[in-house]
């Protein structure tokens, strides 16, 4: 029933507990509630509640997704609710209802109308192939204005 029929390849079945070739993917559906650690997956979809630490290179935290912990991803996507100590190293995408909120650094960002972000952020930014952290204020003088000489940091 769940194996392969090599005789009939109109009726192609496959076993569900075979090791799938490729991806490591990770779902915590809607109603689910995890604690502990997710390691090694390649990407991870947040529909339930989770308190994790997690490296990953792809996050999604679905609408009813709320996520709690340390993580370091290099694409997030939150829709629901992210609060922790958060590290992208590539692109974070808040959508319209999505919540962020603690200690965050990011590469990229993209805020739809709507997304909150809240606490402490840097902008991590590339100089010479290497990453350096700065916060967004810090070059901020007391006329509001970027007092920064340097306009590449």
């Amino acid at each position: 029933m769940f194996s392969k029929d090599q005789n009939n390849s109109e009726n192609e079945t496959y076993d569900v507990l075979q090791k799938s070739k490729g991806a490591a993917n990770v779902v915590i559906g809607n109603g689910v509630k995890i604690i502990g650690q997710i390691l090694d997956a390649d990407t991870v979809q947040i529909d339930g509640t989770a308190d994790v630490t997690m490296t990953t290179d792809n996050l999604m935290i679905g609408v009813n997704g709320d996520l709690k912990g340390d993580l370091t991803s290099h694409h997030v996507e939150v829709w629901g609710k992210l609060d922790g100590n958060i590290k992208v190293t590539g692109t974070l995408t808040v959508q319209e209802e999505g919540i962020v909120s603690g200690k965050l650094e990011y590469e990229n960002l993209q805020v739809k109308l709507g997304g909150q972000i809240t606490g402490e952020i840097h902008v991590a930014k590339k100089s010479n192939g290497k990453k350096t952290s700065k916060t967004a204020l810090d070059n901020i003088g007391t006329d509001g204005y970027d007092n920064d000489p340097d306009p590449n940091t």
